[in-house]
């Protein structure tokens, strides 16, 4: 059979390589592009660069839980499907799983027949006309997908992290952004330095790039003690 024109990009994270191997052989034949991570350092990495449009999700891997991962994944993205691929079978597992935040549940070993139909059936209602992805508040206008802000009319430079921090803050406006949230959204280095203090000091430039008066911030309001939260 020949591979089909690619319909979507999916992210499968496990740490057995050779499940990897038979989902990314299977998949590709039917017309997805897989992106694959052996461990949740190396999802983190690839989300920080690549937006799919499932995740296939393993539980148990070698550097964290995958149900902290999908929650906190979720938190972030929440329209992203994500279908949970696990030897854990019992019940309480699934109805955690899915109160945690995940689309489908699958117990391994599994068809691949029913992986395809599920994940075809996960993508069904993202197959619609795209949202606008520019974002207005007051004098402010974001273009997501463009990666353009401007102030009243003016573009505003702003650093790609800066870039960053500022989406994650617009795509759950109104709600607070911890900054456990923001580094996700991050990802690289978080590891080598403080990373909280980084964030604040992206907030702090933001601040001053975007609000009218920095000292009195509009729009990006700080939450004490949890995070922040972008009003507009």
């Amino acid at each position: 059979m020949e591979p089909r024109a690619i319909t979507a990009t999916l992210l499968a994270i496990d740490d057995d390589q050779d499940i990897l191997k038979v989902l990314k052989a299977n998949l590709e034949l039917h017309g997805f592009s897989l992106l694959t991570a052996d461990s949740l350092a190396a999802a983190r990495a690839i989300l920080a660069d690549h937006k799919p449009d499932l995740v296939l999700l393993d539980l148990m891997l070698p550097d964290g839980d995958g149900l902290e991962f999908c929650c906190a994944l979720k938190s972030l993205h929440p329209t992203l499907p994500v279908i949970m691929l696990t030897a854990k079978d019992k019940v309480s597992d699934k109805v955690i799983g899915l109160e945690l935040g995940a689309d489908d549940y699958m117990v391994k070993p599994f068809e691949t027949r029913e992986l395809l139909a599920r994940i075809r059936a996960r993508l069904r209602p993202t197959a619609q006309p795209p949202q606008p992805s520019t974002i207005d508040a007051g004098d402010l206008s974001i273009d997501l997908r463009n990666q353009v802000v401007t102030v009243r009319g003016t573009v505003v430079a702003l650093t790609p992290k800066e870039f960053q921090v500022l989406a994650c803050l617009v795509e759950n406006r109104n709600n607070l952004v911890t900054r456990e949230e923001i580094r996700q959204c991050l990802w690289k280095d978080a590891q080598l330095y403080s990373w909280s203090r980084v964030i604040d000091v992206h907030i702090q430039h933001l601040r001053q790039k975007i609000e009218v008066n920095p000292a009195e911030p509009r729009y990006i309001v700080t939450v004490p003690g949890r995070g922040y939260r972008f009003e507009g």
